[in-house]
Order: structure tokens, then C-alpha cells, then sequence
């Protein structure tokens, strides 16, 4: 039987997965998918490693299923379709590891009590990632369940990249910048140690570009700052959430709009971004084909505040020797990186019309003195390493 850790990735109306078997090399392909429309009109969707599609189902009248009874129609398919593996752990994205929880932990009931205090602080992700934590520990309550946080690879900034212009004793409770997104850059750091080392070791930018979005300053693989801050919803602009905003805009729709605090939320988390300024669509894509000059205007922004970020995160690093793009618009949008890239021009970067027109690893020209990339990146393989880290001795796996 082929041992295998499973990656878990569970949100308001999805869960994504994957399946990697333990291969000599480490966490090698083998599954994934996704079940979308939770709530509303389930979809399961799982492909081999090859693209073949292993499962494509609907449930009738599934509105009512939750989280829970959809993990268990998931364990079922499994373990009918995929006896041959056997899973030694299950990793999970949580969000949100506050300020004490900066490596990849075990679950057990006393991390679970502690990571329900931080829902506040995360509360459009954390308390789906802990109910499916809580659905598998119902299903399968000797599986090895491990926590790996978007926020500890930010957790070692210095205190003065994390601090708000606050009250100390605001700080000292929690509230200051944390940064997101940190399985992304995390696997980037690696990845790129391993594709360019001399890069690896300078002053670089990995601009995370999907419908969640920010930017992250490494020197030497560590971070150094990020966009993020104290939520998800801040830095950049993303597919329908604002980013950066004046702290007097909200104080304006409270107290002249009448507007109430669970009213400003739902519109600054799902009515804004390129969806509001377009009025048209989150997805970047649309945006392209679309001739409402809403969506032209959309995108020119999105591109215009990545590019402003990027300036900042400059003057954090005291420079920069490259740019990374990634996720869905970074790695897949040459027109938005070229948007970028031509507004970072005074940085000495030239971008390469062909190689970027083509997705290429490396986008930037021979002559440009800041080198451009390309890496995708794969959050559900860092969680499997992570995860491994874990629970390898426990489990007796080699490597």
C-alpha cells in the first residue's frame, strides 16, 4: 500500500485538495480537486496527476449539505476509488496563527481552543478551515491532523514592519500586522532557492496576483514585508475586496451613510475591488473581454496599485534584484504583468514583450537590470511538506 498525505484547503463555499503519495523525493502528485457550491448547488471535480478526470458529481437538492456531510461523501468516494493508499496525515491551511503559532503544529483540542479565539481575526476563512479540521476529527478521529498558518512566514519581521501607529496596549493584544498569503511565499522561497540561488539570496518581490492578492519583500528567502497587514483585506486591490483604504472612509459610512459594521464588511470583503470599480466582474478575465470601459478602468487600477506597493516594498528591501509573479493573474496575465513591469521601469526593469506574451519562465530582457519571473506557485504541495515535517517520526516515514 502507498502511503500518502492529503492537503486541505477549505473556505465559505469551497474545499480544495490534493494527494500526494511519499515518493523518494519527497510529496509527489498523485490527485486533486475541488468541491465548489457549498450551500448552494455542490460540485466535486477530481483529476489524476496525468488530467484524467477520476470523479465529476452533482448533488441534487444539495444546498443543505454542509461542510461535514460533503468530507464524508468525499471519504467515501476515496476510499471505494483510492484503496491503495494509505493516508498518513491530513494538512490543513489555517489561516490565521495570531502571535503564537509560527510553525506547523499537531492538532489536538488544545490548539483547536486557541485557534477558535482568533476567528475574530480572520473571520471569512478561519472558522471554515477549523470545521473541516472538526468534520475529519468526526470521521476519522485517529488521523493525524496538522494546522499549517498563512501567517508564519511572516511571523520573524522585525516589530517595526508589524506595528500600527496605535496604542501600545492595542499591540500588545494583537493587533498589528500579521501579513497572509505565507504558503505561497514560502513555497516561491524555496522553489526559487532552487531554480536561482544567487536571486534566492537578494532583495526580491513575489507579487501573489489572484482574486486574493498582495506583494511580499524577501531578502535571502525571509520576508521583510508584505501588503497585508492585520487581515486579509488590506494592501492591494483584489477580484472584491478594496485593499488600503482610508480608515475615515469607514468612519464615513458608519456615521454619515448609517451604514452598520456587518454592512461596511460585506461590502468591503465581497463588493469591492475590480468587481466594484468594474461593475461587471471579479474575474480578471471577464474584465478583459468586457467593452465597458468600467472594466478597462478596473484593470488599470489593479495595475496601478500593484505597481505602487511594489515601489514601497523597494524602500523596505533598500532595493531590488528581482520580481516574482504568481497565482492565477501572475502567472497566467501577461497584460497585467506588463502593466506592472513598465511602471517599474525606473527600477532599471525591462520586460521581454515575446517571453512574456508566452508565459516564460524568465520575462525580463538580457539588458534589464532587474530580472523578472514567472513561478507558479502550489500551496497544497507546501502543505504536504509541511505536514510531513510533522508527523514523519510519528509515522515511521523515511526521508
Amino acid at each position: 500500500m502507498t502511503r500518502a498525505v492529503v492537503s486541505l484547503n477549505a473556505g465559505s463555499s469551497s474545499i480544495k485538495f490534493a494527494l500526494f503519495t511519499l515518493g523518494p523525493d519527497g510529496p509527489e502528485h498523485a490527485a486533486a480537486g475541488k468541491l465548489e457550491g457549498i450551500g448552494i448547488a455542490p460540485h466535486l471535480v477530481a483529476r489524476g496527476a496525468d488530467g484524467t478526470v477520476l470523479i465529476d458529481q452533482d448533488w441534487d437538492n444539495g444546498a443543505r449539505l454542509t461542510h461535514e456531510a460533503l468530507l464524508r461523501e468525499l471519504f467515501g468516494w476515496a476510499s471505494q476509488h483510492l484503496p491503495e493508499h494509505e493516508i498518513v496525515a491530513i494538512g490543513h491551511r489555517v489561516v490565521h496563527g495570531g502571535m503564537s503559532f509560527a510553525r506547523p503544529l499537531l492538532v489536538d483540542d488544545a490548539l483547536l481552543e486557541a485557534l477558535d479565539l482568533l476567528c475574530p481575526l480572520a473571520p471569512l476563512h478561519q472558522p471554515h478551515n477549523l470545521a473541516a479540521i472538526r468534520a475529519i476529527r468526526t470521521l476519522a478521529p485517529a488521523l493525524p491532523q496538522v494546522a499549517c498558518f498563512d501567517t508564519a512566514f511572516h511571523h520573524d519581521r522585525t516589530d517595526v514592519a508589524m506595528r500600527f501607529a496605535l496604542p501600545r496596549a492595542l499591540h500588545d493584544k494583537g493587533i498589528r500586522r500579521y501579513g497572509f498569503h505565507g504558503l505561497s511565499y514560502d513555497y516561491i522561497a524555496r522553489t526559487l532557492r532552487e531554480t536561482d540561488p544567487e536571486l534566492a539570496r537578494g532583495r526580491v518581490i513575489v507579487a501573489h496576483l489572484g482574486n486574493g492578492a498582495s506583494l511580499c519583500a524577501m531578502h535571502d528567502g525571509k520576508s521583510v514585508d508584505t501588503t497585508m497587514g492585520f487581515t486579509a483585506l488590506d494592501g492591494l486591490m483584489m477580484g472584491t475586496r478594496c485593499g488600503d483604504i482610508d480608515p475615515g472612509v469607514l468612519l464615513h459610512l458608519q456615521m454619515q451613510e448609517g451604514m452598520s459594521a456587518a454592512n461596511v464588511e460585506t461590502l468591503l470583503y465581497k463588493q469591492s475591488g475590480l468587481l466594484g470599480v468594474s461593475g461587471v466582474s471579479s474575474d480578471m478575465r471577464a474584465l478583459h473581454q468586457s467593452p465597458d470601459p468600467h472594466a478597462a478602468e478596473a484593470i488599470d487600477l489593479f495595475a496601478w496599485r500593484a505597481a505602487r506597493e511594489a515601489g514601497a516594498l523597494i524602500s523596505s528591501l533598500g532595493g531590488i534584484d528581482g520580481i516574482i509573479f504568481t497565482a492565477g493573474i501572475g502567472e497566467n496575465d501577461p497584460i497585467i504583468r506588463a502593466s506592472i513591469c513598465e511602471r517599474l521601469a525606473w527600477t532599471g526593469l525591462i520586460i521581454d514583450g515575446e517571453s512574456n506574451a508566452r508565459n516564460a519562465p524568465i520575462i525580463s530582457r538580457s539588458d534589464s537590470r532587474i530580472i523578472a519571473r514567472v513561478i507558479p506557485t502550489d500551496e497544497e504541495r507546501m502543505i504536504a511538506v509541511l505536514s510531513l515535517g510533522v508527523v514523519r517520526p510519528a509515522a515511521g516515514v523515511s526521508q
